[in-house]
């Protein structure tokens, strides 16, 4: 393919005719591997002091200031080049391999001690900002050349780590542009750092809600009288999809057999490792209720009292034993779907599991639980019409979310291959 005027092929794919392509080891000042695990146990851990670094403090670009353990200062100084400043950059070398993160000028701390799964990295000042080092590892391009030293067998691990990745290549535009790219994708995240905050405030603020409104202790306006206390089963049916508990036969083509897990709150199926079974399981299912109902899963095994609102089955997937089918009865389904997620009722779910060993719960324990039901269905449908907007409020920010985390993709691979240039 021709190159367009005023770019290059190199090792690293096209850029611009104004970047370097340079050696890692060209341009590093220092580069050391964590403590061996004799130098740092469990014993050496205090409650204040050094901060020990894990992989979730290098899951993103820039270092989370979040820890569980700590060493003496003492302590930290016998682990010499072990120890991160301002300006390094950590990388993960075996578990989670591939977490590179840099530690700002900002951070809380003036030193850390990497774990045993890291090394340690600095890059000389003139030639490259932190930043730019570890923006080109969180690419495609880059996070793939990191992962290359992957070794196959055994715990994911980088052989050799830090010879590995003295032997990479980067690209290196002048300085200037480094530092442009850089600001341009951190205004994005700082967007995104907004629209975090913003959602787990509307969480907790729905929490709140539900917590107040679905026990009385707050009322909507215009309804007023005392609620009742009923079991389930006096209000809905609470139903054995397969009581039969045989796992049907696999199939190549099939509907997808679903359990609790497979499913996430608004009833989609998560990921794509689904047991597909014969589409006869919908035909016995329909023997106990109609296909067609809007019906509520409650988990009971593994993820017990997980609630979620299942699909028509007339669309396609089947239910497994592992939850019970909850269609509603004398209380609105639309109620039910929260007043089951509600702390009343995950404190019955406490309750019975504590001091048990069991990862499972009956149908008759399902049907037994109490439920907090206001006398009017007109009072049910408004307290779920108050919780369903909050949840589309908080649908349409995680959906902002991610389509701003999809912008900050697009700009890394135009920003990061010199296809669009900012200086």
């Amino acid at each position: 393919m021709e190159l367009k005027p005023g770019y290059k092929q190199t090792d690293v794919g096209v850029i611009p005719e104004d970047w370097d392509v340079l050696k890692v080891e060209s341009i590093i000042d220092e580069i050391s591997m964590g403590p061996f695990g004799s130098d740092i146990t469990v014993s050496n851990f205090v409650s204040s002091g050094v901060p020990v670094l894990s992989g979730l403090n290098v899951a993103s670009e820039r270092l989370l200031d979040s820890f569980e353990n700590f060493v003496t200062p003492a302590k930290s100084r016998s682990l010499k080049k072990a120890v991160a400043h301002k300006g390094d950059i950590v990388v993960t070398h075996r578990g989670t391999i591939g977490q590179i993160a840099y530690i700002p000028e900002d951070s809380e701390y003036d030193r850390y001690v990497v774990s045993q799964s890291q090394f340690r990295v600095r890059f000389c000042e003139d030639a490259v900002i932190p930043v730019w080092v570890v923006l080109y590892f969180h690419s495609k391009n880059g996070a793939k050349r990191l992962l290359e030293g992957k070794g196959h067998t055994g715990v994911p691990a980088i052989a050799q780590p830090t010879s590995t990745f003295r032997n990479l290549s980067i690209p290196v535009p002048p300085r200037p542009e480094q530092i442009a790219i850089a600001t341009a994708l951190s205004d994005v995240d700082a967007l995104l750092d907004g629209l975090d905050r913003l959602i787990a405030k509307k969480r907790d603020l729905k929490q709140a809600t539900m917590q107040q409104i679905l026990t009385g202790e707050t009322r909507l306006p215009g309804f007023e009288g005392e609620w009742g206390v009923k079991r389930l089963r006096q209000i809905a049916d609470v139903i054995d999809p397969h009581p039969s508990h045989r796992a049907p036969y696999e199939v190549a083509n099939g509907v997808p057999f679903v359990g609790i897990g497979d499913l996430d709150e608004a009833g989609n199926i998560i990921g794509s490792k689904v047991r597909l079974v014969s589409p006869t399981i919908l035909h016995e299912h329909a023997q106990r209720y109609n296909l067609n109902d809007d019906l509520i899963g409650l988990g009971r095994v593994a993820s017990i009292g997980k609630v979620v609102a299942l699909k028509r089955q007339s669309e396609g997937y089947a239910i497994s034993p592992t939850l019970g089918v909850i269609r509603g009865r004398d209380a609105k389904r639309s109620y039910l779907l929260y007043a089951l997620k509600s702390r009343f009722v995950t404190e019955q779910f406490t309750r019975i599991m504590s001091g048990s060993t069991r990862s499972s719960v009956g149908m008759e324990v399902l049907r037994e639980l109490k439920i907090l039901l206001p006398k009017t269905e007109v009072e049910q449908t408004a307290i779920a019409k108050v919780l369903s907007d909050m949840d589309a409020e908080i649908e349409a920010l995680e959906q902002r979310r991610a389509k701003t985390a999809d912008l900050k993709q697009a700009m890394m691979q135009e920003l990061l291959t010199g296809r669009t240039r900012l200086v």
